[in-house]
């Protein structure tokens, strides 16, 4: 049932978010010359995939975890899309393919090995990565690896239609602040 809310949501988001999202292009052409930002992530039973989110820092910064990332990377229309949520958007289509969920753990990077450590011993990696989930709407993100990876895995226990909803719903109405970044 959860996966037709994500198929329905997502086509729904990318065919009528089309002009948002075409903006944000155009102008994030203007502020880094490369507005799409594809990473490869740890996605279900660990296999990678290729993430897509607009890009919210410079052009060459080193492709680590969002709270290893320097501040002064992040470009002022980035900080924009950081706060708004927007630079999430295109994830939509990584949802749409089948590769994520609207809900579910963030998904990470082949690099964090303790993070993955723990989510392997919770069986996080058995469920599709989530653009938003329990963690993120509290703030918890994978510079506490240990309490993201419980944090993951009682939202995967505790997962039902209701909860589904009230992620997105807390997550568009402003609950979080995505991911932290150093200070510099």
């Amino acid at each position: 049932m959860l996966r037709f809310f994500d198929l329905f949501f997502a086509l729904l988001g990318l065919t009528i978010g089309f002009p948002v999202l075409l903006i944000i292009y155009l102008v994030g052409l203007f502020d880094t010359g490369s507005p799409l930002f594809i990473q490869e992530r740890v996605g279900r039973g660990k296999r990678p995939f290729q993430l897509v989110k607009f890009r919210t820092m410079s052009v060459g910064t080193q492709s680590v975890a969002s709270h290893l990332a320097s501040a002064s990377s992040i470009t002022k229309f980035g900080g924009f899309l950081r706060k708004t949520k927007l630079d999430e958007l295109p994830q939509l289509w990584n949802v749409l393919k089948g590769e994520m969920s609207l809900v579910g753990p963030r998904p990470n990077l082949f690099n964090q090995v303790e993070l993955i450590s723990h989510r392997s011993e919770r069986g996080v990696y058995e469920v599709r990565p989530g653009i938003t989930g329990l963690a993120q709407v509290n703030e918890i993100d994978m510079s506490t690896p240990e309490l993201l990876a419980q944090t993951d895995e009682k939202m995967i226990v505790e997962m039902s239609v209701g909860n589904y909803f009230k992620y997105i719903i807390l997550t568009v109405t402003g609950s979080g602040s995505g991911d932290r970044v150093k200070t510099d």
